[in-house]
Formats: C-alpha cells, structure tokens, sequence
C-alpha cells in the first residue's frame, strides 16, 4: 500500500478528532469535548505549518501528492496534492478553525440549543471538507467535498442560530445548492470527454490540444462550460448580484458560524475561480474577464455603499464581504501574476480582519444581546482592550498601509492596471471603494467606541476573558506580519501563478480585440 502522504495526513486529522467526539459523553466529560475540538485543529494547524516548511516554492507543480485508484473504470481517483495557491489556502483553513472553535468557549448559545457535541463533531467536520476542497484534484471528489461542506454550515446555522436561523440556513442551502447543480453538469461533460476526472490530466490534455472545447464567441461550448463552473463559484463569493444569502447568513449564524464562512467558505468560490476556471477554459476566461471583473467592481462599490447604511453591525460587516471580495474577483481575471497573487493574498487578508471584526461584533453581543450600533457608544471607555483591537482591526479592514489589508489591494490595483483586458477604468472605479471603506469602518467605530459612555447598560460591561483575548493574538500577529514582511507570502505562490498566466497567455493576445 502506498505510505500516506502529508496532504492525506492533513486533511483526515479532524476526522480523527471527530471519531473520538463521537465517544464521549455530552453530560459528563464537556471539558473534554471542547478541547478535544480545539486540540484536534491545533494538531491540523501544525501538519500544515509543516506542510509549508516542506513545500518548494521554486516549483509550479503539485506537491506532496498521494493518488489512489477508487472508481478506475469511470477515471476517478482519490487524488490529493498542493501547488503555492492551495498550500496558502490550507494554511488559511488551519488558521481561521482553532480561532473559531476557542471563540465557542465563551458563547453562551448551549446555554440555550444544547446540544454542544454535536456542535463540535459539525466543527470537525467542516474543517475535513474545506481542506478537502483545497487539496484534492479530482473533479467528482472535489464536488463530494463541496456539498459536504454544506451540511455542516447548514446546521451550524440551522441549530444555533439567531431567530430566523431556519430561514437563513434553508437560503443558505438552496442558492449554493443551485449552482452546485450547473457545476456538477459541467464536470460530468469535462470528465466524460477527458476520460478521466484528475485535472492535472485534464488540463495537460488542454494544453497539447488533445482535448478541445469549442470556443468561437462568448456563447460557445467553452464558454458554457466555463459558467457552469462560474455561477456555482460566484453564488459561494458571492459574486453581485447573487449575494442575497450572504447577509440573511451571516446576521443568523452563531459568532464562530460567521468567522468560518468569512474566514474559509467564501473563498472557495475565489479558489475554484482560480483553480479551474482559467485553467480548464483558459479562452473563455479571457473573453467573459471584462464582463466577470465589471461584476466584481460593482460589488466593491455597491457593497461599500450597502454597508454604509447598515444599523445593525453584523450585517454592515457582512455587507462589506462583499465589497472586499469584489477586489479579489477583479485580481483574478485581471489574468496577471500579480492581480492574482493580490487576490490570493487578500483572501487570506479577508479571512483575517473580517474573522476577526465578526468575533467582536460577537462580544459585544454576548454582553448586551443588541448587535444594533446605536445601542453603543463610548464602549472603550467600558473595555479599553476590545476598544483598542477593535482599532487595528478595523484600520487592517479599510487598508491602511502598513497593515495587511493594504498590500492585497494596492497589489490587485496594480494588477487591474497592466491587464492587457481590463485596464485603467477598472482599476479607477476599484479605488473609490477603498475611500468608501474607510468611510464605513470609521462610523462603525465611531458609533460603537467612541463618544460618551451614557448608557447605564454599557458601563458595567464584563472585560475580555483570557479565551477572547486568545483568539485575538494569531490575528493581530498575522495583520502586521502580512502588513509590513509580505513578500514571504507572495514567494509561497509566485511560480505557481506565474506558470498559470503563462499558460494563458497565448489565449489573451488573439482574443483581446473581445474586450469592449
């Protein structure tokens, strides 16, 4: 049998943690049931900072790769491995899950649902699934490990969530269901032209031109194939104007439900746009780009614009996903390595600050059970040290230099400038949301911290705990880090990248005249 690989090792981790779950008793060992949780997504969080330390960065290809036989007769196969992108992903995963987890510790929700293994046993096995679908390179296992990401989040959301859990959850699970199902159509005709399902194969059989999908206009069989893939990639960002869900999700999920699905889910979308999209259709990519990139420009400025009108802070900060993830929507098919590798960056950049603003609008909440802004006011005051993280947090989200917010951005903009199809305007219109950002974080600041303190409710408000200041600590370290040493980060993906532009570059300059 062959050894396993890290990768495998990695990814099957929480369910080792879910397994032992499975065996304690709810009633008596709680202790035990929380940490094993978060011990089982420190030791996933170690196996991939060792999986970085073992990955070469000077190579484009697949590393650390484990592939076994499952359905051979149908040419599908367990097949798992990590390029610079994916690595960075990962990491992101095994970041944003022990933060999430330990930020349970506080919540009061079991007080009221009950039901707190379960809870966890769901924890594990999210984190299973999205690792899952950043490593795998079979079409068929990477959408098994899609859908199954949807269980989890459904009744995490579902169980204990706010009053109109159900709602949000069944909204949830029907739009991302919806465009699962174009995804699946789309992989079952790659696959059965390809003959196999593996997507290194399918791509190496693009490239020698083996394996044609008729492209002859925006409305061809590529470009079919490619919205297949897109809407389903789109709906997860999500991509305006399929974001409905987002906010409905948000505002319902538990504090931890939120910090996941900002942190790691949405950028499964991103991910897949990256990872099949501009490799299997390389040609299609280039001609829908302007029409994707516009997309993405409008959800900047219309989210940017949404936020700002928000009273409830949850959803001001789940507004501003969309806003945020307009700007890796532009990177990606400004078909540049650096829009790319911006883009990369700032989902991880995303998943950090817009964790972390989730975790405090949380906090306040399980102090005074309003997320509204106007029931704040002078709270720093109250808790100096949510006050001042509260600062750095929202100063990362609005892209302040020197913080990590900031190089992501700035590296898309310079990205959406030298794209042979998008260009100057693109890039123009991008910049009026970060001006509209910082316009949005700073009232939500200024209505929740600053100001007097002349609620009697909010004079006496409990200081952090030791576990809420905890799950703090990894974020702040990563905002700076990222922030001020960000080319560590960038060499992790920059031949990984670099090798797909230059994949698709013999696709841009004929098709080029496409761009409006």
């Amino acid at each position: 049998m062959e050894s396993l690989s890290l990768t495998t090792i990695t990814l099957f981790l929480p369910m080792v943690g879910l397994t032992i779950l499975l065996f304690l008793n709810e009633e008596k060992q709680q202790d035990a049931i929380k940490w094993t949780a978060f011990g089982f997504t420190i030791v996933t969080f170690i196996a991939s900072v060792i999986m970085l330390f073992g990955f070469d960065a000077s190579n484009p290809n697949l590393q650390m790769v484990q592939r076994n036989d499952w359905l051979p007769s149908f040419g599908i196969s367990y097949y798992v491995g990590v390029d610079g992108i994916s690595m960075l992903m990962v990491l992101l995963t095994t970041i944003i899950m022990p933060v999430a987890v330990l930020a349970s510790f506080t919540t009061h929700i079991f007080e009221e649902r009950g039901r707190m293994k379960l809870y966890y046993m769901f924890m594990m096995l999210l984190e299973w699934a999205m690792i899952g679908v950043f490593v795998v390179q079979d079409l068929i296992i990477f959408y098994i490990f899609w859908e199954v990401t949807l269980v989890p989040m459904y009744f995490l959301v579902g169980i204990w969530g706010g009053e109109q859990r159900v709602y949000a959850a069944v909204k949830f699970f029907l739009y991302t269901m919806a465009g699962s199902i174009l995804m699946l159509i789309a992989i079952l005709y790659v696959g059965g032209n390809a003959g196999t399902f593996a997507l290194p194969e399918i791509v190496a059989k693009i490239q020698s031109g083996e394996l044609t999908f008729v492209f002859d206009g925006v409305f061809s069989q590529q470009s079919f194939l490619f919205l297949g893939f897109l809407i389903a990639f789109a709906i997860k960002v999500p991509v305006f104007p399929l974001h409905s869900w987002l906010p409905d999700a948000h505002v319902q999920a538990p504090t931890a439900g939120s910090v996941i699905l900002a942190g790691v889910l949405l950028k499964m979308g991103t991910y897949g746009m990256i990872r099949f999209n501009l490799t299997m259709f390389p040609e299609a990519s280039v001609a829908w780009a302007p029409f994707v990139a516009a997309l993405g420009v409008i959800g900047i400025i219309y989210g940017a614009w949404v936020s700002f009108a928000q009273t409830d802070m949850k959803k001001l900060v789940a507004y501003s996903s969309v806003s945020h993830l307009g700007f890796v929507v532009l990177g990606i098919f400004s078909l540049t390595p650096q829009g790319i590798q911006g883009a990369t960056l700032q989902m991880i950049n995303h998943g950090i600050s817009t964790g972390a603003l989730f975790l405090i609008v949380g906090m306040l909440y399980e102090r005074r059970h309003t997320k509204l802004m106007a029931a704040y006011g002078g709270i720093w005051k109250a808790m100096p040290l949510l006050g001042g993280i509260s600062l750095i947090v929202s100063l990362s989200s609005m892209g302040l230099p020197g913080l990590n917010g900031f190089v992501g951005e700035f590296t898309i903009l310079l990205g959406a400038l030298g794209s042979d199809v998008l260009g100057f305007f693109f890039a123009m219109f991008a910049t009026t949301g970060v001006i509209m950002a910082a316009i949005y974080m700073l009232h939500m600041f200024q209505k929740v911290f600053m100001g007097e303190l002349d609620k009697e409710e909010n004079k006496n408000l409990p200081q952090l705990s030791w576990e809420e200041v905890a799950v703090f600590v990894p974020l702040l370290i990563l905002i700076f880090w990222i922030g001020l040493q960000p080319t560590g980060w960038f060499n992790v993906m920059a031949t990984t990248t670099e090798q797909l532009v230059a994949n698709m570059t013999p696709y841009i300059a004929p098709l080029v005249a496409l761009v409006p």
